[in-house]
């Protein structure tokens, strides 16, 4: 296999290094910060490129991602956040802001590895400019995000379904996170299951290991005498927030003595009806005080909350993996997900968490009662969960990933 030296990471659409828990940020963003780290841990230089959406951010950020690989940031259209559709129109722009910036620095590079569709679309223009091979990753899927849309304004625009359907075509390799993603495009797109490899993303056990949830809970101001539900995720439709709402009310009529904190989105700017909606239902349910919208947390601070919580909830419609889960069990928190796409692969139904239906909030206030009541059992849970983590250390999947440039870029040069 070829040495792998340099790669070109395409982060198109969000940046790796800004706070999480915004619309376009998420899972994605700790998978290209977290897998750049490991890999230039390992000596290779990664240059992650992504738009340029805040004017007042510099252009190259050296600083985050180890000695050698750099954050940067094209020029692209306004420097604003904008919506992928929008992205679209100016990835003739990125593409060419790529292209000068290698061009200038004399830098070549061994695999470009794109993360979503609109890195996908400026992929496939570099590898023709630079004749190196790319490594794709979706992260979701536009045809099954749309199969459990509920509204109109939930769907994804037919660019982005039509641009997955050429790139399972056209890319030299696609990264499934689960057996069950893999299995998702070839059904939905046809895709060549022989150049589809299936490796999970990763996670960070030093960052995300068991604390004293005493001592958790303190450092985030959660009063020790009630049982912590924690919710992280965007505040869309899709994440299946309304359910746990639902299911917390259901609780609050057995008289659970619960809260439920929700990190994500930024409830000081209404940037949604999304938020809105969900606190007016809290309160129609009788649950507004027990419910609390942090807004975005730097992820440095998130393992105080999952080692406060007695479950992380993930009633999510759709997940393709579902990152937050894995953090959670690597801090010893069990967690109760909906039966769906990669969630029904990480979680270990009874061992490490639940299954549950998606949108059941009967059945998920089941099992979030029956693990408050059984702390036993959440323990028991807890080891479990701590050691399948352990399995999805980032150091085996960063090497996972390396051997899949290799075999790249050892094909390219034959």
């Amino acid at each position: 296999m070829s040495k792998v030296d340099r790669v070109a990471l395409l982060s198109v659409h969000t940046c790796p290094v800004v706070v999480l828990g915004g619309k376009k940020t998420g899972g994605m963003n700790v998978y290209v910060r977290d897998l750049s780290r490991e890999l230039t841990r390992r000596g290779v230089a990664v240059d992650v490129f992504t738009r340029a959406h805040d004017s007042s951010a510099p252009h190259i950020n050296d600083t985050n991602l180890g000695p050698g690989s750099r954050v940067i940031h094209i020029p692209a259209g306004p420097e604003t956040p904008l919506s992928g559709e929008a992205i679209a129109e100016f990835a003739p722009d990125f593409v060419a802001g790529v292209k000068a910036f290698a061009e200038r620095e004399g830098t070549r590079y061994d695999v470009i590895h794109s993360h979503y569709w609109l890195s996908g679309w400026a992929a496939e223009a570099l590898r023709d400019a630079w004749n190196v091979p790319v490594l794709h990753m979706f992260h979701t899927l536009g045809h099954m995000k749309n199969r459990v849309a509920e509204h109109p304004d939930e769907m994804e625009a037919p660019i982005r379904v039509q641009t997955e359907a050429r790139l399972m075509q056209t890319v030299d390799c696609v990264v499934a996170s689960t057996p069950a993603e893999r299995t998702q495009m070839m059904w939905l797109y046809d895709a060549d299951m022989r150049k589809i490899k299936i490796i999970p993303p990763g996670v960070d056990t030093g960052r995300f290991h068991p604390l004293p949830p005493d001592e958790a809970r303190r450092e985030i101001g959660v009063p020790c005498d009630q049982n912590m539900l924690l919710f992280v995720g965007r505040i869309e439709p899709l994440k299946g927030l309304e359910t746990l709402i639902r299911a917390a009310g259901l609780l609050y009529q057995e008289r659970q003595d619960i809260c439920l904190m929700v990190i994500g989105g930024d409830p000081e700017v209404d940037e949604s009806q999304d938020l809105a909606r969900l606190k007016e239902l809290g309160e129609e349910l009788g649950v507004g005080d027990m419910v609390t919208f942090l807004g975005a947390r730097d992820q440095d601070r998130l393992q105080f909350y999952y080692s406060a919580a007695e479950v992380l909830v993930m009633p999510s419609n759709y997940e393709s993996f579902g990152m937050v889960a894995l953090e959670a069990m690597a801090c010893g928190t069990p967690v109760i997900a909906s039966e769906v796409g990669g969630l029904a692969y990480l979680v270990q139904d009874g061992v490490t968490g639940f299954h549950v239906p998606y949108r059941d909030p009967d059945e998920l206030a089941g099992k979030i009662s029956l693990l408050i009541k059984q702390p036993s059992l959440r323990a028991e849970m807890s080891q479990a969960a701590v050691k399948h983590a352990q399995a999805f250390d980032w150091a085996r999947i960063a090497d996972q990933v390396l051997a899949v440039y290799e075999g790249l870029a050892s094909s390219n040069s034959h």
